[in-house]
């Protein structure tokens, strides 16, 4: 028996027992109109690296990233830092700002003249649970 296509498909799945009323469930679940709200300011990004794991955020897991929200104490972001991109939690200890590891992993003091600056907030991850 084929699968029904994507479209036809209920928005939710029970981690329990099936409901009695999910035949009676509407609408369709566009992954992207969930979570792309702002489209020109939306990134997606690969994460590499395990510094962010107590967070749930995995090596290889993709981040959607979005550039126009303005972040605050306990965000995980993803900053500039010299050349590259760091994905991490920003708190704030007694001296500024502070991007915090969850795992292995050193914290970065966030200081423009150090070339570390905030590049946006990261909104959902996904990780793959199947690889074949």
């Amino acid at each position: 028996m084929p699968f029904p296509p994507p479209s036809a498909l209920p928005p939710q799945v029970e981690a329990g027992f099936p409901s009695p009323a999910a035949d009676h469930t509407e609408g369709v679940l566009d992954l992207v109109r969930l979570v792309v709200k702002r489209p020109a300011a939306t990134f997606f990004m690969r994460v590499a690296g395990s510094s962010m794991v107590e967070a749930g955020i995995g090596d290889g897991d993709l981040l959607v990233v979005d550039r126009s929200v303005t972040a605050r104490e306990g965000d995980i972001v993803v900053a500039a830092v010299g050349d590259g991109l760091a994905v991490k939690r920003i708190s704030r200890d007694g001296e500024g700002w502070v991007l915090a590891s969850e795992g292995q992993g050193a914290n970065i003091r966030v200081d423009p003249e150090l070339g570390v600056e905030l590049w946006g907030v990261v909104s959902w991850s996904f990780r793959q649970h199947c690889v074949r």
